[in-house]
């Protein structure tokens, strides 16, 4: 059984300082949804409101419709997975799975019954009687999976559970992840700085920054068409090109940035004056002319091959480089350090929004 869980207007304040200020949404039950954000956004304080362990200081939450004002953590529908996981060292496979029904005074048996289980379930058949030190990065991870799933609770709170595995088995798990909340249809709330986790993941996704969240959708939606310069600049690589709108007209703005007029999309109806930023993504760009308001020229500082594409940096107007993904077989001829290049990309591929606050690099 799963249940939904509804933010209205939820604020959290420590003092002074706003950690999650006005967040708005409705998760549905059975949803994967994941809070994607750099670290101090708000994203944690958030999932901590949810299960209970702090109050909101203005709004309300709701689980499965129901107000969960005055409602502390043990008697809320939900469990929540650690990023240290917090496994019991001296106890068995089995043990640790069954701590939450041992405590709810669940007999041996059925503890033993749901232990296998659970055990079939994240693919550990048979390895209850090992302890913890016999396991795997990953499949202590699985463990505490299972102990969660346990105590049958209608919404999985997982904050940022794959951040202390290697980049491998973190990938792997991605997909362990999903299968295992396919397979139980519960609701997931997942934490993560990490963008890759949850595009690869999420049904949808909430990007955050500063306590605010920026923009609620799928993965596809959050990378083709971010809202705004933040979530443009966090999510995945872009290049971006400051300047102010020449000409706006109809669904497409020209911008004046230090490497010319540049023409995108113009979703935010931005208009002649506005300050805005073009963004334009490494494998939208190509190393070759185009017409005449999507081409630019730079210099090329450092080329960078990983195996099945290659990187070409050229100086930028700031700090940041522009970035060129050029895919091994596309036939494009890859320039040298120190000699200029012609980029361009298509129209429909620039995306111009208005100035706003980047991501840190």
């Amino acid at each position: 059984m799963s249940a939904g869980v509804e933010l209205d207007h939820v604020t959290v304040r420590f003092g002074e300082f706003t950690a999650v200020d006005d967040a708005t949404l409705d998760i549905k039950g059975g949803e994967f949804f994941s809070f994607l954000g750099p670290s101090g956004c708000g994203k944690t304080t958030i999932l901590r409101t949810v299960s209970g362990f702090l109050d909101p200081s203005e709004g309300t939450v709701r689980i499965g419709g129901k107000d969960m004002t005055g409602i502390g953590p043990n008697r809320r529908p939900t469990a929540l997975i650690f990023q240290n996981l917090a496994l019991f060292p001296l106890m068995t496979v089995t043990e640790n799975i069954t701590y939450g029904l041992r405590v709810q005074g669940i007999d041996k048996a059925t503890r033993a019954r749901k232990a296998d289980e659970l055990l079939n379930l994240i693919a550990l058949p048979g390895q209850g009687n090992k302890q913890m030190s016999e396991l795997s990065g990953g499949q202590k991870q699985r463990v505490a999976i299972a102990r969660a799933l346990a105590v049958q609770p209608q919404v999985l709170l997982l904050d940022e559970p794959l951040s202390a595995l290697d980049l491998k088995l973190r990938q792997h798990m991605r997909n362990e992840l999903r299968t295992i909340q396919r397979m139980v249809g519960i609701t997931f709330i997942y934490i993560t700085h990490d963008q890759g986790e949850a595009l690869t993941m999420s049904d949808r996704i909430a990007v955050m920054n500063d306590g605010v969240i920026q923009q609620i959708g799928d993965g596809k939606a959050i990378y083709d068409e971010p809202a705004t310069a933040f979530v443009a600049s966090f999510v995945g690589e872009n290049n971006p090109f400051a300047g102010m709108v020449a000409q706006a007209n109809g669904s497409f703005a020209l911008i004046e940035t230090k490497f010319g007029r540049l023409r995108g999309r113009n979703p935010r109806g931005l208009k002649q004056g506005d300050k805005a930023i073009l963004f334009v993504r490494p494998e939208s760009a190509k190393l070759a002319p185009g017409s005449a308001d999507t081409t630019f020229s730079s210099e090329v500082k450092s080329v960078a091959f990983e195996g099945n594409m290659t990187h070409v940096f050229l100086q930028g107007a700031g700090k940041k480089d522009i970035t060129v993904t050029v895919g091994r077989h596309n036939g494009a001829s890859i320039p040298e350090r120190g000699s200029v290049a012609t980029v361009s990309y298509d129209a429909e591929l620039g995306l111009a929004l208005p100035e706003g606050k980047m991501a840190r690099e």
